[in-house]
């Protein structure tokens, strides 16, 4: 995967688009853990600020690891 367009640098579509394919479900929760980590909740939900352009997306993912 590639790094996270920058907001700068990036459209809207093209945040939605990346956080779209960094979250899309691989169907092998035992080895992937991506459900574990939204719990229930949505990407676009979690990645609007980072969608909208307001913060970095390695802000967000800070955050979301954190708060566990």
């Amino acid at each position: 995967m590639t790094s996270p367009p920058s907001i700068a640098s990036s459209t809207r579509e093209a945040r939605l688009a990346y956080v779209h394919e960094a979250w899309k479900c691989l169907h092998n929760c035992r080895l992937c853990g991506k459900c574990h980590i939204l719990k229930g909740r949505s990407e676009e939900l979690l990645y609007a600020d980072y969608i909208e352009g307001k913060r970095e997306y390695r802000d967000i993912t800070l955050e979301i690891r954190n708060n566990k």
